[in-house]
């Protein structure tokens, strides 16, 4: 970046957790599943589409094939239900109750089928009178839907925010929904739409939405589209010192579901919407058809390099440290010292772009004092050897598309370094 005259302008967040949040043990990593809103949208046609529709047929058949074709076993654990599931009215008991033609075993039955597959089942409800496809919503009844959701060994609730009437409603409805859950006693992952509801009237206080929620939409739905995406991202980025330090272990900032593996995104725009989801230590939930998706998109989302990054256990999410003639650059500290970084090239005009890397640059530059190694992940796995803070690395990135690498002091390295300090210890026995 030397070369090119332009230094990164660094945007320094405060990234120090709040000591209040969701005390329910779950979500320590980002959630990992299958959700199916994007792809199937409320699709309740099941005479003229039977495959696509929403029916106990189709999560059971996702519940197989992510058994079958490493899904499972790469850390996609959940199986999530969106909205249109529902019978148009309550039982006489006032409990919710699944459309009996598209559910008919009910859901209990459906959560023991994907239980049975070593796998947890997601449901969705809405804090308001009715959910935003027009079934009956949870106000007024938000212990017994939390108990009925229980009853049914329900392991993670979308709760969604249309027609809550008044932003008391909103904001008291999915307080008392997140008590309801816990009192059941059963771990239910709570997966909140409520600062996205907010964000019309003021700014939210994430401080007290982590108390509340396990992770939580900010921005509009994502549609299948690289201008959706980006959207989302940018978004991130301008919002980047308010939500960032409230995101760890137990609660994060939820960019919606990824798309890749449908009909909107190029290659390159699908890598670099994985590669910005690792980043920015989002919950990966997947909505496309894993019966059908190509297999150059299901090795993009198994990778395990990825989910590694994904899933660390520090826990901390990423942040844009700046944007350089069109490159954005992102940054995401990882455990043991380590970095991930992701270079999105935004021109989406021509052909390949290089952009000239100093490490020296980087505002976690003593990572690499006076040596690291750099693994470059995608959009291609390369080792990239062990670097000083002045080698020129070239990178070189389509449009559209992301660059995304890996920096830690090379080990044997530190070991060097190591044997050194030992020598120079006075009471050392070297």
């Amino acid at each position: 970046m030397a070369k090119t005259g332009v230094s990164l302008v660094i945007t320094i967040c405060a990234l120090i957790y709040p000591v209040h949040l969701l005390d329910n043990g779950l979500a320590q990593t980002p959630t990992m599943g299958w959700l199916h809103w994007e792809r199937f949208m409320c699709n309740v046609d099941c005479v003229n589409d039977p495959h696509n529709c929403i029916s106990e047929q189709l999560y059971m058949q996702m519940a197989d094939i992510m058994v079958q074709e490493g899904w499972k076993e790469a850390g996609y654990e959940y199986v999530c239900i969106d909205d249109c599931w529902l019978a148009q009215e309550r039982d006489a008991q006032d409990r919710l109750q699944p459309d009996p033609t598209r559910f008919p075993s009910g859901i209990k039955k459906l959560a023991d089928y994907v239980h049975s597959k070593g796998l947890k089942l997601g449901i969705y409800q809405d804090v308001g009178n009715l959910t935003c496809a027009g079934y009956p919503g949870s106000h007024g009844y938000y212990d017994l839907d939390a108990e009925t959701f229980a009853d049914w060994g329900v392991d993670l609730l979308k709760f969604d925010g249309c027609n809550f009437g008044t932003l008391d409603i909103l904001v008291e409805g999915y307080k008392n929904m997140s008590r309801a859950l816990n009192a059941t006693g059963r771990n239910i992952l709570y997966s909140c739409e409520w600062p996205l509801y907010l964000w019309p009237f003021h700014q939210p206080n994430y401080t007290d939405i982590r108390q509340y929620c396990n992770h939580w939409r900010n921005y509009g739905d994502v549609y299948d589209s690289w201008q959706s995406v980006k959207s989302i991202i940018d978004w991130t980025a301008i919002h980047q010192n308010l939500i960032v330090p409230v995101a760890g272990p137990g609660g994060w900032n939820d960019p919606d579901m990824l798309v890749i593996g449908n009909y909107g995104l190029s290659w390159d725009q699908q890598v670099s919407q994985m590669a910005m989801w690792v980043i920015m230590a989002a919950p990966l939930l997947m909505s496309n058809d894993l019966r059908s998706i190509d297999p150059k998109s299901k090795m993009l989302l198994q990778n395990k390099h990825l989910i590694a990054i994904n899933q660390d256990p520090l826990g901390r999410q990423g942040y844009r440290i700046g944007r350089v003639n069109s490159f954005d650059v992102w940054e995401r500290p990882l455990s043991g010292g380590r970095y991930a970084f992701a270079v999105l090239n935004r021109q989406e005009i021509g052909g390949p772009r290089q952009f000239p890397l100093l490490l020296a640059t980087l505002p976690s530059w003593k990572t690499c004092h006076p040596k690291c190694r750099v693994t470059q992940i995608l959009p291609n796995y390369q080792d990239l050897g062990v670097q000083n803070l002045f080698s020129a690395l070239k990178l070189t990135i389509n449009p559209s598309g992301t660059i995304l690498f890996t920096v830690t002091l090379n080990e044997g390295l530190a070991a060097e370094q190591n044997w050194n300090k030992k020598r120079k210890t006075p009471n050392s026995v070297f």
